[in-house]
């Protein structure tokens, strides 16, 4: 874990829990290991997906209207 931690009360589904706990005692590593990863993870993929939509911030926008008459001028409606 890191340098300083924080104790916190979760609940999960009956079903996750159990399978946490396998997962925990398959790798060999501790429940609070497992869920900081996850969570360590999901935050990484929303950095990611603002990254993303910055760098399109500049793209012109097109209205849905467009987009069909687009789709279907090039014989994909």
């Amino acid at each position: 874990m890191g340098d300083t931690v924080t104790r916190s009360t979760i609940y999960l589904e009956s079903d996750l829990h159990r399978a946490l706990r396998i997962k925990a005692a398959h790798t060999r590593r501790s429940v609070s290991a497992l869920v900081n990863e996850a969570v360590r993870r999901l935050l990484q993929e929303d950095q990611e997906d603002l990254a993303a939509f910055e760098e399109r911030a500049k793209e012109p926008l097109v209205s849905y209207e467009d987009l069909l008459k687009d789709l279907k001028k090039h014989g994909k409606l």
